[in-house]
């Protein structure tokens, strides 16, 4: 389950957030002035979430070196057809 709290609420009730979070392995988003500036995950999750982003940085940095030779109007124009291919499949 995702909680939204205040940071007001979050500060007063941070051990029980963390309880909750911890065994019930909820996630709490804290919103600041009504807007979310963070949030709170069991350590397993945000593990899996490091592990994600750490791949996804592995695979942009080959996208990069596989394409560095390519100039990069020719590029974007092959993104563009490859976008437009994929829309017209979908009606």
């Amino acid at each position: 389950m995702i909680t939204e709290v205040s940071a007001v609420n979050f500060r007063q009730n941070l051990g029980d957030m963390l309880t909750q979070v911890q065994y019930r392995h909820d996630s709490i988003v804290i919103n600041k002035d009504g807007k979310p500036v963070a949030a709170l995950v069991d350590a397993e999750l945000f593990a899996r979430i490091r592990r994600m982003r750490e791949r996804f940085d592995a695979l942009s940095d080959r996208i990069v070196k596989a394409y560095s030779d390519v100039p990069v109007e020719e590029g974007l124009a092959e993104i563009d057809a490859a976008v437009a291919k994929e829309r017209r499949s979908k009606r």
